[in-house]
């Protein structure tokens, strides 16, 4: 198949690289600095149970310089959320046809801004359960593999996935791509933000009492939204997100503060999660607003309350915009728990 990948950073680099590993053609849209990298150095993947390999590649700086002569059987967009609305703006300044979009990025804003542009029907929502980094342009290391969702019954999903799994990913279909996507939202919530304004690991986050109780405050309140929608959890490949959902049911969360603990402190590797991360490195945006920020907008459409979420939410973009300095919360999650009244 005839990739073109909107994205090379990490989930587009993973995705994008493995497809061509198995025979694939395929092609990147890339900041025009990382477009050079790709195109004189190729692309390199590596792990810890491989040696390093490295994939020529072709970029482009712009999805018009990727169309000039071409044409493609699937367009991967594995964009940052908050530069998916730059991306449909340049996409339709194409004026050609688009092929069918699988999408793969975080959050569950952007297959309805899709769908709006260019037609539900030709959109696939997709969800990567891997957890991997881009230490720098052009490599990508895959620190957790476990697998792709992607949403069925579209008449390319079949074929998708079996490229996908022709590569070495594991890929699974379901048949609600709402549920997958929300489900992934709730991986993406754990550790994540109260990491970032704290500046601690995923395992400090579960093992503090007042910040757990934060995490577990932020994740009910998503899954309220998600029991609102009429939303049913879904085993997500390689992933415990049935039982998460069930714990956060039916269980005390004193219960399961030990095996989250474990299983955050493994499941992302020697890897920050993404807003922390971003901070770190001193981004000035992050996706906050479409994770914890999309269970407040959610939330409030559905007539329900989600104050940890906007908490959270406000407190870290203040960080990343400069209102609040980050050393006010740096190594301080006493200050952060007892400001959202857990302790």
């Amino acid at each position: 198949m005839k990739f073109l990948v909107y994205g090379a950073g990490a989930i587009g680099g993973y995705i994008g690289g493995m497809l061509a590993l198995s025979g694939n053609n395929v092609t990147f849209i890339a900041r025009p600095a990382q477009a050079a990298i790709l195109n004189e150095h190729g692309l390199t993947l590596r792990n810890n149970q491989s040696p390093i390999t490295n994939i020529s590649a072709h970029a482009f700086a712009s999805p018009t310089e990727a169309f000039i002569g071409n044409a493609y059987d699937c367009l991967i967009i594995a964009l940052k959320s908050f530069d998916t609305d730059t991306a449909i703006a340049d996409l339709k300044a194409v004026s050609k046809p688009m092929p069918p979009i699988l999408c793969v990025q975080n959050g569950v804003d952007n297959e309805p801004k899709l769908a709006a542009a260019f037609g539900a029907q030709n959109v696939i929502a997709g969800t990567v359960l891997t957890a991997v980094a881009n230490p720098e342009p052009g490599v990508i290391v895959i620190e957790k593999s476990r697998g792709v969702g992607l949403a069925g019954g579209h008449p390319l999903s079949q074929q998708l996935a079996a490229a996908l799994s022709n590569s070495g990913v594991f890929t699974t279909l379901y048949p609600n791509a709402e549920a997958m996507k929300w489900t992934k939202l709730l991986t993406n919530l754990m550790g994540n933000a109260t990491a970032a304004i704290c500046d601690v690991s995923t395992e400090t986050v579960f093992s503090h009492r007042g910040l757990y109780q934060i995490e577990i405050g932020a994740l009910k309140e998503a899954l309220a939204v998600m029991r609102a929608k009429g939303l049913a959890a879904v085993a997500l490949p390689r992933s415990p997100t049935r039982q998460l959902a069930f714990a956060l049911k039916y269980l005390p969360p004193r219960l399961y503060q030990p095996a989250f603990r474990r299983a955050l402190a493994r499941g992302r590797g020697d890897k920050k999660p993404s807003l922390h991360l971003d901070l770190s490195v001193g981004k000035t945006r992050t996706e906050v607003s479409y994770l914890n920020g999309a269970v407040v907008r959610y939330a409030e459409m559905l007539g329900l309350a989600a104050p940890v979420n906007r908490a959270l939410t406000e407190t870290l973009e203040a960080i990343v915009a400069g209102r609040t300095l980050w050393g006010e919360y740096r190594d301080k999650p006493e200050k952060l728990a007892v400001e959202m009244g857990v302790v």
